[in-house]
């Protein structure tokens, strides 16, 4: 039989390189519902590849703290930028799940017993990049210890904005003392200092180190703002006000979650450009 040079190699002494690089056969057999259910598939897939996007941005948000520490402003946007079009394709990820009815859903949701996204370790890394620390959010962690030791690493460091507001200052920017030397494992809180230098930033040269920043970290934010508001839209559909799975009060509580902006000084700032 003739081979055709055009044709990719076929015929490999073990597994493939593409299989040894992107393990492919491990990320396929992770799968194992307890339903019989097919729909159950479609949530179990999805929501590991939400894990996934989760990871992936995390990692860019901790590459670009990491570039700010250095003032290597455009390492940093370059992140940014990065996860923004991760976040867009992990907001995507709901549309499997975005169209659910009551009945679907109710047809495997015994299957998640008392599990819920909310307990998930690497969205709550992502959060704390965003500055909403909580130590209380550890406690569901207490029986994985590494998992748990990641958790208080990324609760004791600096959050992306943390460094972000340090960069402005070593750029000149009159960020508040009390701001640049906060305890980092609380919860960032909206702070009038910062939101006047936002406002300064904003009112000033478009082209600035400065004001590029805040428009990464606006767009990311809104993102942020866009998947809260798709998961709850996803859930009332799913589910209606019913408690929501691992005890939380479903649709009420992401509600609450969905009206917080992160980064808050960067929107309320606009109302004084």
């Amino acid at each position: 039989m003739s081979h055709d040079p055009d044709a990719p190699v076929l015929d490999f002494a073990g597994t493939t390189p593409y299989e040894d690089y992107v393990r492919a056969d491990v990320l396929t057999h992770l799968q194992h519902p307890l339903s019989e259910d097919p729909g159950e598939m479609v949530f179990l897939v999805t929501t590991q590849v939400m894990e996934l996007w989760f990871t992936v941005i995390v990692h860019e948000w901790q590459t670009a703290a990491g570039r700010l520490r250095q003032d290597d402003i455009e390492g940093a946007l370059a992140a940014l930028k990065r996860s923004t079009y991760e976040l867009q394709s992990l907001n995507a990820s709901w549309e499997p799940l975005a169209h659910l009815t009551p009945a679907q859903f109710n047809a495997y949701r015994s299957a998640l017993g008392e599990g819920s996204g909310f307990q998930s370790a690497m969205y709550r890394r992502l959060e704390f990049l965003l500055g909403d620390k909580s130590a209380s959010m550890l406690v569901p962690h207490r029986g994985s210890p590494r998992v748990y030791a990641e958790l208080e690493k990324a609760l004791q460091e600096p959050s992306l904005y943390d460094e972000a507001l340090r960069f402005l200052a070593r750029q000149g920017a009159d960020v508040p003392e009390a701001v640049l030397h906060r305890d980092v494992a609380r919860k960032y809180e909206p702070d009038p200092g910062v939101e006047a230098v936002w406002a300064r930033i904003y009112a000033a040269d478009p082209g600035s180190a400065a004001h590029r920043l805040g428009e990464a970290l606006t767009e990311v934010a809104e993102l942020v703002w866009r998947w809260r508001n798709d998961h709850l839209v996803a859930t009332r559909r799913a589910m209606g006000a019913k408690v929501g799975t691992g005890g939380s009060s479903g649709v009420a509580w992401l509600e609450k979650r969905a009206a917080k902006q992160v980064f808050p000084e960067l929107w309320t700032a606009r109302s004084h450009v």
